[in-house]
C-alpha cells in the first residue's frame, strides 16, 4: 500500500518506520514546507537512536520518502494523521488540502492524534466520504518501537467492516492475528485512551501519596513498592515514586478526562486529586531543599541533573523542571543545569539568564553547588563519581527525585541524602 503520514510526533515516526520496513511505500509529508529539507531538520525532533536508524535504513532502501504536499502521489491508499493536542488546526488544513485534490474516494483515514473526545468526528466531517478509524497513540517514549511491535492487542475505534479489512491488511505484517484487534465505536476508543492514561496517572500519584506517609513513619517506600509489585494483581508498572509525571500528551489526557467527568455531572474527585498530588509532587525537592537550609537559599548555587519529563527524550512539557526553576530563582538561587538531550528546549524556553547556567558536562554543573537535585533518571546519573562530587560541591547534599541511589551507600560516601519516601 501507499501510505501518507502527517505529523512530527514520535508515533508518526514509529509508524512510518515500521510500515516502510514491512514493504509499504510510505510518504512522510509536511504540508507546511515548500521544499524538502534534510531528515534531521524536518522530521526528527525526538531522540531515539533505534528509531532514527530504522528510518534512515528505510529511506536508503526507498520504502520511505520525505516530501512536501505537492509531491504526494494522488493514488495514496492510506492517510495517517498523528498530531499533538495543540495541532488540530494543522489536521484541518491537511484535510482541506486533500479535499481539493482529484482523489478517488473512499480512502482509509487513520486519526492517531491526541485530540480528546470527538476529535475523530470533527475531522470526519471534513471528508465524510472516506473510511475513518481512530487508532490511539500508545507509544512509550524511550521504548518507542518495542512498545508498538510488542503490543498484545490494538484498541481500534471503527465499526465499518470495510475499513476494518483495510486496516488489518495494512498492519498484517505486524499484527497478523484477528484477536490482536479490539474493535469498538470511535468514541469508546477515544475514551479508552483517556482512561488508560488516567489509570497510569492514578498509580503514580498513589505511590507518591504513600511515599509522603512512609517518610513520616520512617518507612522506606522502596521496600513497600517492591512488596506491592510482587503481588501479581498489582505489578510494578507505573509504581515508582518520584518528582511527578509530565509529558504533553499524557498530561493532556489526564486533564481532558477530568474535564469530561466533571461536565457529566458525576461527582468524582479522584482525577482532580490525582492531578493535584502530581503538581504538589513537582515541588517536593524544592520543599526539602528549603527545609534543609531553613529558608536561607539566597545567593546559593544549586545543580540540577535532568530537565526532560522522563529519560530518553528531549521533551520538557509539564516536566518538574518548570516548577523547580521559578521556585529557586524566586529565592535568589543560581541554577546550573545538565541534561543529555533537553538543554536546547530549555534554552529556547527560558532564554539567556545570569541565574541559569546550562552545562554540557554533568560534573561541571556541580561545581560550587550547595545541593545536587536529580529530576530525571537518565542512566548516566545512576553511578556517581563521589570523590569528584565531594571535591567540587560547596556542600555534599544530594536530593534524589527518582530514588535511583542507595541511601545508605550515599551517606557512607560523606553525603547528606534525601529521596522520595525514604
Amino acid at each position: 500500500m501507499k501510505v501518507a503520514v502527517f505529523g512530527k510526533t514520535l508515533y508518526a515516526g514509529v509508524m512510518s518506520a515500521l510500515l516502510a520496513e514491512c514493504g509499504h511505500h510510505v510518504y512522510w509529508c509536511d504540508i507546511f514546507q515548500d521544499a524538502v529539507h534534510p531528515l534531521e531538520q524536518q522530521h526528527l525532533s525526538f531522540q531515539d537512536q533505534a528509531l532514527s536508524l530504522l528510518l534512515q535504513q528505510q529511506c536508503s532502501k526507498g520504502f520511505l520518502q520525505f516530501c512536501n504536499f505537492a509531491a504526494l502521489p494522488l493514488d495514496v491508499d492510506v492517510y495517517l494523521l498523528s498530531l499533538n493536542p495543540t495541532e488540530e488546526a494543522h489536521a484541518v488544513t491537511v484535510l482541506g488540502q486533500l479535499q481539493q485534490r482529484p482523489i478517488i474516494h473512499p480512502k482509509l483515514m487513520i486519526n492517531a492524534s491526541t485530540l480528546g473526545l470527538n476529535g475523530t468526528q470533527r475531522l470526519q466531517k471534513i471528508l465524510p466520504q472516506d473510511d475513518w478509524i481512530y487508532l490511539p497513540d500508545m507509544i512509550q517514549e524511550g521504548n518507542a518501537i518495542q512498545s508498538m511491535t510488542r503490543a498484545q492487542q490494538l484498541t481500534v475505534g471503527c465499526e465499518n467492516k470495510r475499513a476494518q479489512v483495510k486496516l488489518k491488511e495494512l498492519l498484517r505484517p505486524l499484527f497478523p492475528r484477528a484477536q490482536q484487534y479490539l474493535f469498538m465505536p470511535v468514541l469508546d476508543a477515544e475514551f479508552t485512551k483517556l482512561s488508560i492514561s488516567g489509570m497510569l496517572a492514578t498509580r503514580i500519584s498513589y505511590i507518591n501519596d504513600l511515599a509522603v506517609v512512609a517518610e513520616k513513619l520512617g518507612i522506606d517506600i522502596e521496600h513497600v513498592r517492591q512488596g506491592m509489585a510482587a503481588d501479581s494483581r498489582i505489578g510494578a508498572s507505573y509504581m515508582y515514586p518520584g518528582a511527578g509525571f509530565g509529558g504533553e500528551n499524557f498530561s493532556h489526557d489526564i486533564q481532558t478526562l477530568a474535564s469530561t467527568v466533571s461536565t457529566t455531572g458525576v461527582k468524582s474527585q479522584l482525577l482532580a486529586q490525582v492531578w493535584g498530588i502530581n503538581e504538589q509532587q513537582k515541588e517536593l525537592l524544592f520543599r526539602k531543599l528549603w527545609n534543609y537550609y531553613q529558608g536561607d537559599l539566597n545567593g546559593k548555587t544549586v545543580a540540577i541533573w535532568g530537565a526532560a519529563f522522563k529519560e530518553n527524550t528531549a521533551r520538557v512539557q509539564h516536566s518538574p523542571i518548570h516548577v523547580m526553576l521559578p521556585a529557586l530563582w524566586a529565592q535568589g538561587v543560581t541554577v546550573k543545569l545538565h541534561d543529555p538531550q533537553a538543554l536546547p528546549e530549555i534554552a529556547a524556553q527560558y532564554g539567556q539568564r545570569d541565574d541559569l547556567i546550562l552545562c554540557a558536562d554533568q560534573y561541571q554543573a556541580v561545581e560550587g553547588a550547595s545541593a545536587l537535585c536529580v529530576l530525571t533518571g537518565w542512566k548516566q546519573y545512576w553511578s556517581l563519581d563521589y570523590p569528584t562530587l565531594l571535591q567540587q560541591m560547596q556542600h555534599p547534599l544530594i536530593l534524589d527525585g527518582r530514588n535511583i541511589y542507595d541511601p545508605e551507600f550515599v551517606k557512607a560516601q560523606g553525603f547528606a541524602y534525601m529521596g522520595v519516601g525514604r
